[in-house]
């Protein structure tokens, strides 16, 4: 038997706007589209971020309540500064920017994700 990841989930309070979000921030393109559940990838094949609506979403609130952070996704990039701008130009909000080799971040929804250098590179 052989188990692989197909795609990873974000509840949200509208997933094509975090889509879109994601879209930008990933260079993705849409595979699924309506307001209940929007999907990304590189094509259909491959594996997936979705957006799925959940009208009751509370976003975490790390680093004042650290028990309501349940995941975060890592993004490799090859500038931190250039990319930062980017994002926050997208709408992320810098959450912790103190560390050297990555800096944590919430989408529009209130996800958290981090910007790292790829430990190649370090």
């Amino acid at each position: 038997m052989s188990v692989t990841t197909c795609m990873t989930v974000l509840n949200c309070p509208d997933p094509r706007a975090l889509a879109s979000f994601y879209e930008q921030v990933l260079s993705w393109r849409r595979i699924d589209d309506d307001e209940s559940w929007t999907s990304l990838g590189p094509s259909p094949e491959d594996e997936r971020l979705g957006f799925q609506r959940a009208p009751d979403f509370i976003p975490p609130s790390w680093p004042e309540n650290p028990g309501t952070l349940q995941t975060h996704t890592d993004l490799y990039v090859d500038d931190i500064a250039a990319e930062h701008e980017r994002v926050t130009s997208l709408g992320a909000n810098l959450i912790d920017g103190s560390h050297e080799n990555f800096r944590v971040y919430s989408d529009p929804a209130g996800h958290l994700f981090c910007l790292c250098i790829p430990p190649s590179e370090r």
